[in-house]
């Protein structure tokens, strides 16, 4: 695990909302230099931080070298991408930045290599060093929090999440797992010009503005279970599921024809697993060809997964980003939000009305191939972080 750090000023930039506290910016994929005009649009910092969420329809290499020249002084993330979320909501072929200005932000990235090889004590002691040194730092800031993102194809955010949780402490985490579109061919993560996959990032930041982290989802589990019978954890394939091959057993249980399966169903169809008193999702990504599934998630021999319903996902949305406006709207959301939410609404015909309240709630971020909050790794759900002017009394959660 490497630390990299930089600090610096920006230039430029014209008027934003006053309203905001984070400086965001998009660009498409066709535009010529996007960090370029990314840069200018974000406008002058200085940042403590940047990040950048990646459309895989670009060239994530050219993308993160041109950052790397033009925030020479700044801490530059990037990830590749599901799908982004930018001013109007749901989005394709965008590169999506956000700015933490440095006058309301301290931050430290830390790059995690190697995650199916993760050294658990050298993580935990690295991060408790950089998370007292950065409190040490900056004894005038009151708020913390982190955000993680990390390889979307690695099959190791359940571990990694795990692991890193209790070396926190009071700094609440939520991320996501960078996407490929519907490919899940190639995924990548980068920090300060270094691109990698099969690794992570990890920042730590203490604000002076009030945060609260949050999880989210709209699922009820159900009556229909099933027992995983034949695993490779390792792989997060279920082979059998009560006994039987494991794609034409779930889905003669949701009532679907074996030979017709795909990310609809899916995402239609959820499964969850009870950890303690509360359901957490199992997704599926795909059939392969030995008609076993193939999960998002963390899976094993023996767990107990139950075919979950679904509230109505833009009301749903709306209800819980509105509690988080109470009793004053955020000035900004960042939202790490699962593909199969984004899959189901495109099936559900919600998109243009999940779009829009995103958009009226000022969320900013991507669509992802899991999520992360706490110590776990889920799927299915928004994680995310939402920030305060500092006239918010009190705090709720979701």
């Amino acid at each position: 695990m490497t630390l990299q750090s930089k600090a610096g000023r920006l230039e430029g930039r014209a008027v934003a909302d006053r309203y905001d506290i984070l400086h965001t910016a998009e660009v498409r994929a066709s535009t010529t230099s996007p960090v370029k005009h990314l840069k200018r649009k974000l406008g002058e910092g200085p940042f403590a931080l940047v990040a950048l969420f990646v459309t895989p329809a670009v060239d994530f290499h050219g993308v993160v070298a041109e950052a790397e020249a033009l925030f020479p002084d700044v801490d530059v993330l990037a990830c590749t991408t599901a799908g982004e979320i930018g001013t109007t909501g749901y989005e394709e072929g965008l590169v999506v930045a956000v700015g933490f200005p440095e006058d309301g932000f301290a931050t430290t990235s830390l790059m995690i290599h190697d995650l199916d090889a993760l050294d658990i004590q050298e993580t935990v002691d690295q991060i408790t060093l950089e998370r007292i040194a950065l409190r040490d730092k900056t004894p005038d800031l009151n708020e913390n929090f982190a955000f993680l993102v990390v390889d979307g194809l690695s099959l190791s955010e359940d571990t990694l999440a795990a692991t890193i949780a209790p070396a926190l402490r009071d700094f609440p985490i939520f991320g996501g797992s960078a996407g490929d579109g519907t490919a899940f061919s190639q995924t990548f993560v980068a920090l300060n010009g270094e691109v990698v996959s099969n690794a992570a990032i990890l920042t730590l930041a203490r604000s002076k503005y009030e945060t609260r982290v949050f999880s989210l989802n709209h699922l009820v589990p159900g009556d229909t279970q099933m027992v995983v019978t034949g695993a490779d954890p390792a792989r997060r394939i279920v082979k059998e599921i009560n006994a039987e091959p494991a794609a034409r057993e779930y889905a003669r249980l949701v009532g679907k024809d074996p030979d017709q399966l795909d990310r609809f169903t899916f995402a239609s169809h959820p499964v969850v697993v009870r950890i303690g008193d509360t359901h957490h999702v199992r997704a599926i990504q795909q059939v392969n060809d030995q008609g076993e599934l193939v999960f998002f998630s963390a899976i094993d021999e023996g767990m107990v997964l139950t075919v979950a319903s679904q509230e109505n996902l833009s009301a749903h949305l709306q209800d819980k980003l509105s509690d988080l406006g109470r009793p004053d709207a955020p000035a900004n959301i960042i939202g790490c939000d699962c593909i199969l939410r984004r899959i189901e609404a495109e099936q559900s015909q919600q998109t243009r009305q999940i779009s829009d309240v995103l958009s009226a709630h000022r969320v900013t971020g991507f669509s992802t191939y899991g999520e992360q909050i706490g110590p776990l790794h889920v799927n299915h759900t928004m994680s995310g972080v939402a920030f305060y002017h500092p006239t918010v009394p009190g705090k709720a959660g979701v």
